[in-house]
This record gives C-alpha cells, sequence and structure tokens, in this order.
C-alpha cells in the first residue's frame, strides 16, 4: 500500500467529467490518496474583508467548457480498473478548511421558485470553521454542529465529450449524501478504462435534501481515501456505513428515485441474506429508511439505510 499526496493545483482540477481527461494521478487498488481540495465555486482563499457582499478570489485561469462545474480533484486512474468492475471508496479523514458559504435565492432554480425566493438578491451566509470543534458561525453569530463531508466522489460514463458535474450518475458524482462520513465506504460501477475518478465539493454540515441548493460549501484542509477494486459489476451506487448498509436511487423524478434506492435495498438484502424478493420487500417495510439525499441538482436522489442490528436472524 502506498499514500500518495495530491495538491489542488491548476493541473489536477477540472469543472467536468470525460472519459478522455488524462489522469493526474494513477494509484493501485490498496492505495491512498492524501489530499487537499478547494470549495466548488473554485475559490483559493476567504473574501477580504469577510464580509456577505466581496467576492473570493478564484482560481485562475478557467476553461469556459471544461471548468464550467464544480471545482474537482482529478481524475485519478486506477491501475487495473476496468468496466463491469467496482470501485470502493473508503473514506477515511475529511477535515474542513477555515471557512465556508451558503447562498439561498436570488436565482431561478426550481426551488426558488417554489418558495418565491428567486427575485431579488441571494441570502449569502459566511461561515467560520472550527474543525477542532466541529462548529460552524456565521456573521450573525449562529452556530452549528459540523459534519463534513465529500459531495462529489465519481467517475465519468462511457459516453463522448464533457459531461456536466452537477447532476449525479450510476458512477457517482454530485450524490450530495451526507452519511458519507469518515468510516463509510462508497460502492460505485466503473464504465470506463482506469475508472478515472474525481472528488471535491467539500460540505461542512448539510441535511437531507440540501434545500437551498447549497451546504456550508467549502474547500477541505485534509482528505484521506483508500481505494480499491472489485471484480464484478454493480447495477448502482451503494454505501457502507458504520453499523448499516445504504443503497442510493437517481432519476429526474424524486419517486422513481426512491423506488430505484428500494429496489437496490431488495436486492441487496436478497444477495446478503438470501431472501426471497417479497419477503426482503416485507422486511424492507419493517425495518429500511426510505429518505431524500437532495433534491437539487436536476437527477435528484433517494436513499434507503438498513441497520445491521434491525433484523436479528437465529442460526
Amino acid at each position: 500500500m502506498a499514500s500518495h499526496w495530491l495538491e489542488p493545483t491548476r493541473e489536477n482540477l477540472r469543472g467536468t467529467f470525460s472519459r478522455d481527461f488524462p489522469p493526474v494521478l494513477t494509484v493501485e487498488s490498496g492505495d491512498r490518496i492524501v489530499c487537499s481540495t478547494l470549495d466548488p465555486g473554485w475559490n483559493v482563499g476567504p473574501p477580504e474583508p469577510f464580509e456577505p457582499g466581496v467576492s473570493p478570489p478564484k482560481m485562475q485561469p478557467r476553461d469556459p467548457e471544461s471548468d464550467a462545474g464544480h471545482c474537482l480533484l482529478g481524475p485519478i486512474a486506477i491501475r487495473g480498473a476496468k468496466p463491469g468492475m467496482t470501485l470502493e471508496v473508503r473514506i477515511l479523514e475529511v477535515t474542513p478548511g477555515a471557512w465556508g458559504w451558503t447562498v439561498s435565492g436570488g436565482w431561478p432554480h426550481v426551488v426558488h421558485q417554489r418558495l418565491g425566493t428567486h427575485e431579488g438578491p441571494e441570502a449569502r451566509l459566511l461561515w467560520r470553521l472550527d474543525a477542532d470543534k466541529a462548529v460552524g458561525t456565521d456573521q450573525l453569530g449562529r452556530q452549528v454542529s459540523l459534519r463534513p463531508f465529500l459531495g462529489v466522489m465519481g467517475m465519468p460514463a462511457d459516453v463522448p465529450g464533457l459531461q456536466p458535474t452537477p447532476p449525479p450518475r450510476r458512477t457517482g458524482g454530485n450524490l450530495d449524501c451526507k452519511e458519507l462520513v469518515p468510516g463509510s465506504s462508497l460502492f460505485l460501477p466503473i464504465e470506463v478504462e482506469g475508472g478515472l475518478l474525481s472528488i471535491g465539493d467539500g460540505h461542512a454540515l448539510q441535511a437531507d435534501g440540501e434545500a437551498c441548493v447549497t451546504a456550508i460549501e467549502c474547500g477541505m484542509k485534509r482528505v484521506e481515501l483508500e481505494i480499491a477494486l472489485h471484480d464484478g459489476p454493480l447495477a448502482s451506487p451503494r454505501a457502507r456505513l458504520q453499523g448499516a448498509w445504504l443503497t442510493l436511487g437517481l432519476d429526474e423524478d424524486l419517486t422513481e428515485a426512491t423506488y430505484k434506492a428500494l429496489e437496490a435495498m431488495v436486492d441487496l438484502m436478497g444477495e446478503l441474506h438470501g431472501l426471497e424478493r417479497k419477503d426482503a420487500l416485507a422486511l424492507a417495510s419493517l425495518c429500511a429508511d426510505l429518505r431524500v439525499t437532495q433534491i437539487v441538482n436536476g437527477v435528484v436522489g433517494g436513499h434507503c439505510v438498513l441497520r445491521d442490528d434491525a433484523i436479528r436472524f437465529s442460526g
């Protein structure tokens, strides 16, 4: 096992996915990646002075096409990764930087139009982040407890051209699942040679749904991930949490995304426990929690969580 340090320098950053991007790093299965990241808006430092109306400095130059989306570190190739295999990303550490931001309203996203917050200026919260105490404090003195994670961990689909970062895919990307904290593992289907993993979109805190379209968006001071390859295909993203399994469903329709998360959980229960489909669904109805992952990325997400101790098998 080797550890690789990756800096968010201009040559290591992209704002889209593509199967054609050359890797900035190649690792072996079992290796660790240690890095820092910029926030999704390509900001390289806090605004000076630290006030909501002041624009922070950004990474330059940026290509208007390939750097159009979230600021992502990568892509990272995994030697031996082939289509039809599964990539496991083990999340060991996610430590936020010293500041972050949340923006709400002021533009015609479907959420803001529904809630009537699309007109007029945006509301902007600036956060000072204390990673040691896991506390964020905004410019009005309001405090929240931090639970940092990466909003984007994913690979390109096997299609030509540039792929935008906002919509998540079966190969991952902008999943915005708040459960992917240190101690968890994300499993993703691989569609292209080398996998080509990219990461970013640091969130110091986000609730299920990401209701205003942003979380506490922040750069990460330190991220440590362990990469592993597994033989065999995977239909959709899933995660191993501490003491639970999580399945993800993605679709433009939230009801359909929720059904997909449920179906994936029923399939997983069959894999883990040899349960017939109707039996698994009956137990899922009692013990597996369906939740909204996010409603803001165009392709929305639902997830289903089954705790290890929810069903006790005799013998």
